[in-house]
């Protein structure tokens, strides 16, 4: 059940990268994770922004970090980066062996320059 904060913690991820990144064959920098739905989206680093695409598209406000050993969420509506939160239904982040950024095989060579 969704908390009035936008958070629901018994929905999964959505998968192990990107939605639409995976879905068009794109490639992220670092992965964020919708507290409500589970929608796993790429951050503004990356090229496509689909987290907050996201969050603008249908309204959940709430993300939390995808990455290994981070824990911190955010909320697009107050601007605020909370240290943590209530713990989410598993996996916490995507699989320690994927590369970041990612997925591995879809990374452009000069993808530091692409997001200078």
């Amino acid at each position: 059940m969704t908390s009035p904060n936008g958070i629901d913690p018994s929905v999964p991820p959505s998968g192990t990268g990107c939605t639409e990144c995976d879905a068009d064959g794109g490639w992220w920098f670092h992965l964020r994770r919708c507290a409500q739905c589970g929608h796993i989206g790429c951050c503004d680093d990356s090229p496509a922004k689909h987290a907050t695409a996201h969050a603008r598209d249908t309204g959940h406000q709430v993300i939390r970090s995808f990455e290994p050993g981070e824990a911190w969420f955010y909320s697009y509506q107050t601007s605020e980066v909370y240290a943590s939160g209530p713990p989410l239904a598993p996996p916490e982040s995507h699989p320690a062996d994927q590369p970041t950024p990612g997925p591995a095989g879809r990374v452009p060579q000069d993808w530091a320059e692409r997001l200078g």
